[in-house]
């Protein structure tokens, strides 16, 4: 749990520096996941890796209320947003959240996926706001063994693409990202 715990709280901090160099005027703006906009896929990453991450570890439901908000509507969201990571990291600090299931899967397995999750969005978010995305050598091998893992079944759910090559000498974190189907050279202007 503890080496799980730094992997999350690592691409939770990296999410929450993304998300302050958001412009308001960019959130219409194309994103490496096609079918969101930038104003959707923050929204999505918001709800997801920091209301729902929380939700999870309290064995909670997602109220409707956060479901349908609009974060970005608040000119704040960007801190209520690190808050936010926060308080989801922090709640899965108790090594006893990762014990048991939720909703039938292992606490565990749920933990990393939404740890991929922000990663992953996270990513995103940063190649269509035209920012660098960085974490340790050590967190982008972990992302790269959870893609690997996980990988097939995302596809199942559309929530991955086919495998995209990387550079044979490409960090870890990159060959996560191709492995996901994303292009690791994905940039604004070319949609």
């Amino acid at each position: 749990m503890n080496e799980n715990h730094a992997y999350m709280k690592e691409c939770a901090a990296e999410a929450a520096r993304i998300a302050q160099g958001v412009q308001r005027e960019r959130l219409g703006d194309a994103t490496p996941c096609g079918e969101f906009d930038l104003r959707t896929l923050v929204n999505h990453l918001v709800l997801y890796t920091s209301h729902g991450l929380e939700r999870r570890a309290l064995r909670e439901e997602l109220p409707d209320e956060l479901t349908e908000r609009d974060f970005t509507a608040d000119a704040a969201w960007p801190q209520e947003y690190a808050v936010q990571l926060d308080r989801a990291v922090a709640a899965w600090a108790d090594p006893a959240v990762w014990d048991g299931d939720i909703g039938g899967t292992p606490a565990a397995d749920v933990a990393v996926m939404m740890t991929l999750e922000m990663a992953l969005h996270g990513w995103d978010v940063a190649k269509a706001t035209g920012q660098e995305y960085g974490v340790s050598p050590e967190t982008g091998g972990f992302v790269l063994q959870v893609v690997e893992k996980y990988a097939e079944m995302y596809r199942q759910y559309d929530g991955f693409g086919g495998a995209v090559p990387a550079g044979p000498d490409a960090p870890p974190f990159e060959r996560a990202v191709a492995a996901s189907g994303r292009d690791p050279h994905w940039r604004p202007d070319a949609g």
